[in-house]
């Protein structure tokens, strides 16, 4: 080929912008080498999104606008199954959040993200709920729940809802089936109740810092009122940020997801037989792949007589996403525009092709997601999707 028939590229790379890339996210995306193993194990490496090698070249290349313009940038669930295999450690979901923090500085998210920062900033919670309606849910669960604020003393748990469990009517089943649960315990607990608001991880991940923050000193200075020896929460999202960011904001505690609060107390729990089902359990992927805990859930699962657990080909460190990670919980009409079928419906696909009855869950997001996900593959009468305190109260009840 000769020289004159080269194409010239135009390409700009914004040093600027790479600079306050690194900021945010740290240098690592620079030691990307575009070997391709991040795009194979992304939930939509069929799909032909080419996340997220494709972002990666941008951010290292400095290539801003185009960055900034991709849709990948908002399908993305930071799910971190990239990571993961990632030979050179590249922190690739936090190169999406952070290219999303830089993106809401000069641009304007969607109309369904942006709904859901507003609601989280006015009322503290995404849904757009009334805060003297926080502890709402507390009243049909047919057992005493405690308030911190009515107790006057110390607690052994402290039980941080969260905003679904707390608001949404599938989350709100759940919430007062482990209340029963605790009950059955006889555990030594209590809710925040109206003095709670969101954690706001997941609005973090779709790049409003600022949200978390604000939500964080919050609930720092609430927390810091009350004695109690361990935060326990059902939201993995919620988890996640009072484990690994919360110590750097000034809020330290022993914290436990309700799956591993739980399974240490198997033998504490009466639990009767509910007849024979199939169960496959769907990993979250802020409760396993990014902390660590794959075994809690499953142990639950397991102790109730009646259950035979069945595993779906993904699963645990390689498990599949929801759909609802990185704040997409928020932003499914975005996602619809730029891909063929949601993750809650390949997950569902994968359920019944493993033979399930029941899809098991433990993140809040999950249950809505997937009995939707039922409906529009067709797999009604066929799947059903429950939480795992659901069941583990249904078996208390046997």
């Amino acid at each position: 080929m000769s020289q004159s028939s080269l194409i010239p590229l135009p390409v700009r790379p914004d040093l600027g912008f790479i600079d306050r890339l690194t900021e945010l996210a740290g240098d690592s995306f620079t030691q990307c080498y575009q070997c391709g193993t991040c795009s194979v194990v992304c939930p939509f490496a069929f799909q032909g999104t080419g996340l997220p090698r494709r972002e990666m070249a941008l951010a290292q290349w400095g290539l801003k606008d185009e960055l900034l313009a991709s849709p990948n940038l908002w399908v993305c669930t930071t799910c971190g199954n990239c990571a993961r295999v990632c030979p050179r450690e590249v922190d690739i979901p936090g190169t999406i959040r952070a290219a999303r923090e830089l993106f809401l500085l000069e641009r304007d998210p969607s109309r369904e993200l942006a709904t859901a920062f507003e609601n989280t900033s006015r009322h503290g919670n995404p849904l757009g709920q009334s805060a003297r309606k926080r502890a709402d849910w507390t009243a049909g669960a047919g057992v005493e729940v405690p308030v911190m604020a009515g107790l006057g003393r110390a607690v052994e748990v402290l039980f941080f809802t969260e905003c679904y469990w707390a608001y949404h009517p599938r989350g709100i089943e759940a919430a007062q089936a482990m209340a029963r649960i605790m009950a059955a315990l006889g555990a030594d607990w209590a809710v925040l109740g109206t003095e709670e608001r969101c954690v706001a991880d997941s609005q973090r991940l779709a790049g409003e810092s600022g949200i978390f923050e604000e939500a964080a000193t919050a609930n720092i200075a609430t927390l810091g009122k009350y004695q109690f020896t361990r935060l326990v929460t059902p939201d993995p999202h919620a988890y996640n940020a009072f484990r690994n960011l919360y110590p750097e904001l000034g809020g330290t505690y022993t914290v436990q997801h309700y799956t591993q609060f739980l399974a240490e107390r198997i033998p504490d729990l009466k639990l009767g037989r509910v007849g024979s089902r199939r169960v496959t359990f769907h990993d979250p992927c802020y409760l396993g792949r990014h902390n660590g805990e794959f075994e809690a859930p499953r142990h639950l699962i397991e102790a109730i007589p009646g259950l035979e657990l069945i595993e779906m080909g993904h699963c645990r460190a390689n498990g599949y996403c929801c759909g609802g990670g990185g704040g997409e919980i928020w932003n499914s009409g975005f996602t619809r525009e730029h891909v063929d079928e949601r993750l809650s419906e390949v997950r569902v696909r994968e359920a019944v092709a493993a033979g399930a009855e029941v899809l098991a869950v433990c993140c809040p997001f999950e249950v809505s997601l997937f009995e939707d996900a039922v409906k529009s593959t067709g797999h009604q009468g066929q799947l059903e999707v429950r939480d795992i305190a659901e069941l583990l109260d249904e078996s208390l009840r046997a």
